[in-house]
């Protein structure tokens, strides 16, 4: 038998199976660029379909980590990054992908918190997940906070400038709109005078180049107003920064501690601000987590 865990993001997909008998599986897709649910669901098919030809055991329990917002009754309320979605029925149009298995999903930023908690052995902790969109996660006294059917811990639309950007929210100033991944990216491009690809901006911070440190500096200094204000209210005993954007960034997490620390009160002690141990695939492993039913 076999479990497989997905992570559903704004532009991909990452799939992790484990099996019995014959060991890991991976697979990962980008969501074509129709704004289409039924093209998004039929990639998303054809890549299952691939991963379960590599294996002849049988998946029991499929764990879904979603970055949407998803009512009670699985309907997709709102995913400003794909809108194409919303109200969508979620498990009616998942069920059909996985024949003969249970299907649960989660908020992705709490299972990826769950994920980091237990591999950093820490029962207190914050995550922030840095991709196509902001989300996170908070686990106390080695339990999501405030509980499994709150819903996800939207630190992405935390608002940190009531003038700034317009979010995809369709509000002002959220975190997300200044320190997501295509926020920074086209910050960088504004700075550098010309396109900037991911691999742009990670070549430029090897190099320390000016305009991509500045880019990235500027949404770590977002990043930290953010993560320090929750930090004020709950206190932590670590703060992790991963996703796929933030992950593979030479010194992101150090950036948005040092920006942290700057910024404290002086009564206050530092939270250490750690890189994710996981690095990009903490929603995939918490993923996986619920589909186990350990989450």
């Amino acid at each position: 038998m076999a479990y497989l865990g997905v992570d559903v993001g704004g532009s991909k997909v990452a799939l992790r199976m484990l099996t019995e008998h014959h060991g890991e599986y991976e697979a990962f897709l980008r969501w074509p660029s129709a704004d289409g649910v039924g093209q998004d669901l039929e990639a998303l098919g054809r890549c299952v379909r691939d991963l379960l030809r590599r294996c002849d055991e049988p998946v029991i329990s499929v764990g879904v980590a979603m970055p949407a917002t998803v009512g009670r009754s699985g309907q997709v309320l709102a995913w400003p990054n794909r809108p194409h979605w919303q109200g969508l029925w979620l498990g009616e149009a998942l069920a059909p992908l996985f024949p003969g298995a249970d299907v649960c999903w989660a908020d992705d930023g709490d299972l990826a918190a769950l994920a980091e908690a237990r591999t950093m052995n820490q029962a207190d902790l914050l995550y922030v997940g840095v991709g196509t969109g902001i989300g996170g996660g908070m686990v106390l006294g080695d339990r999501l906070c405030p509980g499994s059917e709150r819903g996800s811990f939207e630190i992405g639309h935390m608002t940190i400038d009531r003038l700034g950007p317009r979010c995809a929210c369709g509000r002002r100033g959220c975190v997300q709109a200044v320190a997501s991944g295509p926020a920074t990216l086209a910050r960088a491009q504004r700075m550098r005078g010309s396109g900037v690809s991911f691999a742009d901006l990670v070549r430029g911070i090897g190099r320390g180049e000016s305009w991509a440190s500045a880019a990235v500096d500027e949404s770590c200094a977002a990043l930290a107003i953010a993560v320090a204000n929750v930090c004020e209210l709950l206190h932590p005993s670590m703060v992790v920064i991963g996703g796929g954007f933030a992950a593979p960034i030479s010194g992101f997490a150090a950036t948005v501690a040092a920006r942290m620390a700057g910024g404290l009160r002086p009564e206050r002690s530092e939270t250490p601000v750690k890189p994710a141990a996981l690095e990009g695939l903490s929603s995939l492993y918490g993923a996986v987590l619920l589909a186990k039913g350990d989450a």
